[in-house]
């Protein structure tokens, strides 16, 4: 399902960058009628991606994948040394981080 998933936003990426101004923002989102894809691409190509209803507001879910990033992967897997991010990341803390920062962000939704 993983590379099924990467393979769609890539072309989605391509697709996107190729029909629109050279000024404007990458790819971010796409929606169905059942549920929101959302992409946070950090500036050093690191992706954090999210389905949700459809609820959810563009930019409450952007917000969201930001603060992702900033508070539980900075934090916990940048930080670590023993972490290399190149690979996937097996850390059950870090699993077990996520799981709670998800879970918190959803009530306050």
């Amino acid at each position: 399902e993983f590379k099924l998933v990467y393979g769609m936003l890539y072309s989605l990426k391509s697709f996107v960058s190729r029909i629109s101004p050279a000024t404007s923002d990458s790819f971010q989102s796409y929606q169905t009628n059942n549920y929101k894809l959302s992409m946070y691409e950090t500036p050093s190509g690191c992706k954090f991606v999210i389905n949700t209803s459809v609820e959810w507001s563009s930019q409450a879910i952007n917000e969201i994948l930001h603060a992702l990033y900033k508070e539980v992967y900075v934090e916990f897997a940048v930080k670590n040394p023993l972490l290399s991010l190149q690979d996937s990341i097996d850390s059950e803390l870090f699993k077990s981080k996520i799981e709670t920062f998800i879970n918190t962000r959803i009530r306050e939704m």
